[in-house]
């Protein structure tokens, strides 16, 4: 990861280290696409930020013609802090796709907020306890009825864990994989966000998760012979039996997803405990 940090004009955060290739937010934006469809159609300027695209703009590019599919008149704004990141992408530039250099802050032209921020492996390399700010700050730009996603996945995005957050904070936590990737649901401790990753130890929401994850992993080995994904639903379907809040259902288990709500997995102190 590169530290350098950008005090100059208004850009605010740390250059990352830019690693990025075709497809790596794949199951993300398959999520968003599904999950916030209906806002997405409804929305009166339906303006998505990828927010620290990286060295090249392959995402923000696959992020528009995903959310085109959704909403054929969908804008996409790639926000890179290091200039020579945005000169690189403007040559990519087309009807409904640009790039600026910003941060945090976000900067969009005319005051215009935008529906959704993706921020994909930006929050990485930051301190703990800057997370809640970042947060703030990120979904203090949304739009009304607006979402932001933060999460971190793998260099070509087959595990991914992301956190989704309105205005009024954290919503939901969603892992994804593909699973004759995994060992074990919990080898996706790996790829936890910042504001999760360090929890992962006894005592913590999210260990007890992972931890009673892979005993249903376990349980559901039977069902192995009928292929990985019948495994998977089973597990995921035996720990909603078990009281975690499942927010989604077979449809989605089926991509190798599960969401939770928030609360159940958020640390147990700090300034993005639950409650």
């Amino acid at each position: 990861m590169d530290g350098r940090r950008v005090n100059s004009g208004r850009a605010v955060g740390v250059v990352t280290r830019g690693t990025t290739n075709p497809n790596r937010l794949r199951r993300m934006d398959r999520w968003i696409t599904a999950s916030f469809a209906r806002q997405l159609r409804g929305a009166a300027d339906p303006l998505a930020v990828d927010l620290g695209y990286g060295a090249a703009p392959w995402t923000a590019v696959e992020l528009l013609d995903r959310l085109r599919q959704v909403r054929p008149d969908a804008e996409v704004v790639g926000v890179e802090i290091d200039p020579a990141r945005v000169a690189a992408a403007l040559p990519y530039t087309r009807a409904g796709l640009s790039f600026v250099r910003g941060g945090f802050e976000v900067p969009l032209p005319d005051g215009r907020r935008p529906l959704l921020i993706r921020a994909a492996n930006v929050l990485r390399q930051y301190e703990e306890d800057g997370v809640a700010a970042a947060w703030a700050r990120l979904y203090g730009r949304l739009a009304p009825g607006g979402l932001l996603v933060e999460g971190t996945c793998d260099e070509v995005g087959r595990r991914h864990v992301w956190v989704a957050l309105g205005p009024e904070g954290p919503r939901t936590v969603t892992f994804a994989a593909r699973l004759s990737t995994l060992e074990r649901p919990s080898d996706l401790a790996e790829r936890l966000p910042k504001a999760l990753i360090h929890r992962n130890v006894p005592g913590e929401p999210v260990h007890a998760f992972l931890t009673a994850f892979d005993r249903a992993w376990a349980a559901a080995a039977p069902l192995s012979a009928l292929g990985v994904r019948q495994r998977w639903i089973r597990a995921v379907r035996d720990l909603r039996d078990a009281g975690w809040p499942v927010l989604d259902g077979p449809g989605r288990w089926r991509q190798g997803e599960v969401t939770l709500a928030w609360p159940a997995l958020a640390p147990a102190d700090g300034p993005l405990r639950a409650g």
